[in-house]
């Protein structure tokens, strides 16, 4: 055999394998399509695709739209969260314009001499004391709407949740975090979220708590673990809904006034999809962060 044989028979083999390369890849792709297909079917715009394995070109393309999921789940969130406190806005400046006058009119008639010491004198009294209560009511409620700036500080996590966890004697905190890892955040409100999470932990009937993170280039993820009575679906699709709890004595403010916390700061509050390993409850915290 001549020596050119030789050589069309190795390229012809380079050329079946580039095929061969170029057809499952093309697979590979198509299967990524699907797989975030499927996502914004489902509404998860959080997904994350790997980039191992893919072109320099391919790789920037699915960085990209890694970061435009997430951007458009903090959007969707940030949206909801503006449309409840409108909503919460209107019907407790709706409630207390109904109330006020009643309560004046009440008190005013429990005054008078004609009243006082006769039967009116009860039913009236019962009429003032419902509109007060109720107007208590209605005043924790403005919570939501009346959210104070962030004051934006560095914040070391690490005597962060050391703090945290000396608060809490009855839960065993497990903390999986660096020395040197710092996040720019309000401390203060940090610290009432962890406190709403930590509170509805043992209230699910928690013994431990996890604390890990989940670094990425321009943020931090932190996730908050328990292994309290796991969620229902139809309660897990709900929590952040204000009003909306399971507790008899709940007001169903903590969840939704912990994420505006959050993205007050420029974060989010989410619940994960998949729990850490051995926890039944897992929420993540996402704020912006740099290491030493």
């Amino acid at each position: 055999m001549t020596p050119y044989y030789y050589i069309i028979a190795a390229l012809a083999a380079v050329i079946v394998i580039m095929i061969l390369w170029q057809w499952r890849h093309q697979r590979l792709l198509s299967l990524r399509a699907q797989l975030m297909r499927e996502a914004l079917r489902n509404h998860d715009f959080s997904f994350r695709l790997p980039t191992d394995g893919l072109l320099a070109g391919e790789r920037d393309l699915q960085s990209a739209l890694n970061d435009t999921g997430l951007e458009v789940s903090r959007l969707l969130a940030r949206n909801e969260v503006e449309s409840w406190q409108k909503l919460t806005r209107i019907l407790t400046h709706e409630i207390m314009n109904a109330t006020t006058p009643i309560t004046c009119i009440s008190q005013a008639y429990m005054s008078s001499p004609a009243v006082k010491g006769t039967p009116l004198e009860e039913g009236i009294r019962a009429i003032h004391d419902t509109c007060a209560s109720l107007n208590v009511f209605v005043d924790s409620y403005r919570k939501i709407t009346q959210l104070q700036k962030a004051v934006i500080t560095d914040v070391s996590l690490k005597p962060f949740f050391g703090g945290m966890s000396a608060m809490y004697a009855d839960l065993r905190f497990c903390c999986n975090i660096e020395d040197d890892v710092t996040i720019r955040a309000d401390e203060n409100m940090l610290r009432q979220v962890m406190a709403n999470l930590t509170k509805n932990a043992v209230e699910a009937g928690a013994h431990r708590m996890d604390i890990s993170l989940r670094q990425q280039d321009d943020h931090t993820d932190i996730l908050v673990s328990n292994d309290g009575c796991p969620m229902k679906p139809e309660v897990a699709r709900e929590v952040f809904v204000p009003f909306f709890t399971t507790k008899k004595s709940g007001s169903g403010i903590g969840l939704p006034l912990s994420r505006q916390m959050m993205m007050a700061q420029d974060g989010d509050l989410s619940l994960a999809e998949r729990p850490v390993p051995s926890y039944s409850t897992t929420f993540i915290l996402t704020l912006q962060t740099y290491t030493k």
